[in-house]
């Protein structure tokens, strides 16, 4: 069995940039174990399957070691694959997913995802967080939602965070966002970074879930709607990200860097 894969930077201005992501258009689902034992073996933050629906598309995503509900980047890069490689021509992609009902709009040279609005909310935070983190009780602020989010000083602060890991792989929820106001910065509002370990994405190059729960969090903070945003991985990546109601819109580039054959050997 042979099937399409393409591999893509989103979120990035050029190559090497951004957070790569493996894209496999599907007639149909594959075996969910094959879907997993691709991704591990192509070893990226996420691939993502897609398959043809009677309203638009149906969408999957996984780590190397476990599919996820939401994934930004390779939801981005997916679109980027149906509109240059697949010859789809609508102004608007829909996609059908574990967390509902997604679309991709151009909006001029960036694609714009429309997700959900995940409000996090103030809790404790726990040992393993801050000891991952090596930070003290006073040194942040923690919230939640389907991750931790904890807002660090400064960034500086958050540059000079090296986790423990081993104690992030403990916690509860998906991941860990740290973020901090973009104080030395005239363009941006505000940083990130991403810590996933216990799903397989030790630290993430760039998280678009996560400003699901960045933009109304800032929104709120900095007392505006439209947000700039870098995540600050080695990497690096730009996102662009506004808070309409219940729904979030965040925005970026695409680059490929790949396209090519699996071959899926037949048991």
């Amino acid at each position: 069995m042979k099937l399409p894969i393409y591999q893509l930077d989103a979120f990035a201005d050029r190559q090497f940039q951004g957070n790569p992501a493996a894209v496999v258009p599907l007639d149909a689902w594959l075996a969910d174990e094959v879907m997993q034992s691709i991704a591990m073996e192509n070893n990226l933050a996420e691939t993502a399957f897609f398959v043809p629906t009677d309203s638009g598309f149906s969408i999957r995503w996984f780590t190397p070691t476990s599919e996820v509900d939401l994934c930004g980047h390779a939801t981005l890069a997916a679109a980027f694959v149906l509109m240059e490689y697949r010859g789809y021509e609508g102004s608007q992609i829909k996609f059908e997913s574990r967390s509902g009902e997604l679309a991709v709009t151009p909006v001029g040279s960036l694609l714009e995802l429309d997700f959900p609005s995940q409000v996090p909310a103030a809790v404790a935070a726990p040992a393993a967080l801050l000891e991952g983190l090596k930070l003290r009780e006073g040194q942040c602020s923690c919230l939640a939602h389907g991750d931790y989010l904890v807002e660090v000083a400064d960034s500086r602060s958050l540059r000079a965070i090296e986790p423990d890991f081993e104690k992030l792989e403990k916690l509860d929820l998906r991941g860990v966002i740290v973020t901090s106001a973009a104080d030395d910065s005239e363009d941006l509002d505000f940083y990130a970074r991403f810590f996933a370990p216990k799903i397989g994405v030790p630290e993430d190059p760039v998280t678009g879930s996560a400003y699901t729960q960045l933009t109304p969090y800032w929104a709120e903070r900095l007392g505006k709607s439209s947000l700039e945003a870098m995540q600050l991985s080695a990497r690096g990546g730009k996102l662009s990200c506004k808070l309409l109601g219940a729904r979030v819109r965040i925005a970026g580039s695409v680059v490929p860097y790949l396209a090519g054959t699996i071959q899926i050997a037949q048991s």
